[in-house]
């Protein structure tokens, strides 16, 4: 079978659609029809098959792209090895991160490789963890949370590793009747007025947990995804919010611990299967490490 084809098979798999394989390939629609036509031929059995006004993988398909997966994997270590022999690890590696995590790691890392032949491009992509796979059609690396209690993404076609734990604390107005306090039981947060961020995410994991244990659903004002807004109207007293200890950085802002609930987002490294056997990945999943064991030792 043609490599190439199979990487066509792959990019389907990844994107759902014609369209977007050959926008993603720079092919015409046509030539990725006929690309995947041929590939079935030479697999002898049919790999798409209609599913209402789309095509969709057939059982069949769907098993080649994961031996695919492992075919352009082995390709692309093949070609690593040869960098490999050439001098240091080199190469782009194309990374996505959250932006609270991308905000705290991201310092660390670029100047952790600045002398290197290793070029990362990093992009922000704020998606829950079942958004997760689909950004691996873009990118090497995916740096992603989930809630410390949710398994992780891993599956034939993905490799999670667990990075670092953090932390999710309670943070209130410096004016508020909490704000002396260390600690904070969900008792004591039954009728407050929160904001938060979309569901999906871990920190609304964690509050629905806090829900559970109180029986009160919790009274959401505004979801929003982005720290340095909630920090700003909980500094003006408008509510109560969870935040990741390390994204908080208003500084009138009083931060308590969560006492009685499990709060917490785990950090994953998320690739392709076997993608780490390619130096230059290997060289920036080491800095990403490097640079969680140097924020959670402080």
């Amino acid at each position: 079978m043609s490599v190439d084809r199979l990487r066509v098979l792959r990019e389907f798999a990844d994107r759902g659609t014609i369209s977007a394989v050959a926008a993603a390939l720079s092919m015409t629609p046509s030539a990725v029809s006929q690309q995947l036509k041929t590939l079935a031929k030479e697999a002898g059995v049919a790999l798409l098959e209609p599913d209402g006004r789309r095509i969709r993988l057939t059982d069949a398909g769907q098993a080649l792209v994961v031996r695919a997966d492992e075919v352009l994997a082995a390709v692309d270590r093949a070609v690593a090895e040869m960098a490999h022999y050439r001098g240091s690890p080199r190469g782009r590696v194309r990374v996505a991160l959250f932006p609270s995590g991308a905000a705290l790691l991201l310092p660390l890392v670029l100047p952790a490789l600045a002398g290197s032949d290793v070029d990362v491009v990093a992009r922000d992509e704020d998606v829950p963890p079942s958004g997760v796979p689909r950004l691996l059609a873009d990118y090497d690396i995916v740096l992603t949370h989930r809630d410390e209690r949710s398994g992780s993404v891993a599956g034939p076609r993905i490799a999670s590793r667990f990075l670092m734990r953090e932390p999710i604390d309670v943070v209130v107005a410096p004016t508020h009747r909490l704000a002396g306090q260390s600690s904070v039981t969900p008792a004591e947060l039954a009728e407050e007025t929160w904001l938060s961020v979309r569901g999906g995410f871990p920190v609304d994991d964690v509050l629905e947990s806090i829900a559970t244990v109180t029986g009160v659903q919790p009274r959401i004002a505004q979801r929003l995804n982005d720290f340095r807004v909630i920090e700003t109207l909980v500094a003006s007293g408008y509510g109560v919010a969870l935040m990741p200890r390390f994204a908080v950085a208003h500084p009138d802002l009083a931060v308590l611990r969560l006492a009685g609930v499990r709060a917490a987002r785990n950090y994953d490294l998320v690739t392709r299967p076997h993608a780490e056997r390619r130096p230059a990945i290997a060289t920036v999943l080491a800095a990403f490490r490097a640079a969680a064991n140097q924020v959670t030792a402080e």
